[in-house]
């Protein structure tokens, strides 16, 4: 996440964390249904962030893939979601 788009992997749990955070399972702009697409804010970057969690087959637990800052049209969704 670092290496591409500058979230630290504490900022993505941060958002991830968000008691308001936005979870839509699956990633509908994904093309394996995989993914979990969360639009959560964190603190310490004081940004909302959106975070791309990866369901292995078989396993139990989600691992980070990627995140960036939110663009208009996740922060939309933020907002509304949180209303």
């Amino acid at each position: 996440m670092w290496d591409s788009h500058k979230v630290s992997v504490a900022e993505a749990n941060e958002a991830l964390d968000d008691d308001d955070a936005v979870w839509f399972d699956p990633d509908p702009k994904s093309t394996s249904g995989q993914s979990i697409r969360v639009i959560g804010y964190s603190p310490s970057r004081q940004q909302i962030l959106t975070i791309i969690l990866v369901r292995e087959p078989g396993v139990d637990w989600l691992w980070g893939a990627n995140g960036w800052v939110s663009n208009s049209t996740d922060r939309a969704k933020y907002r509304q979601g949180s209303e």
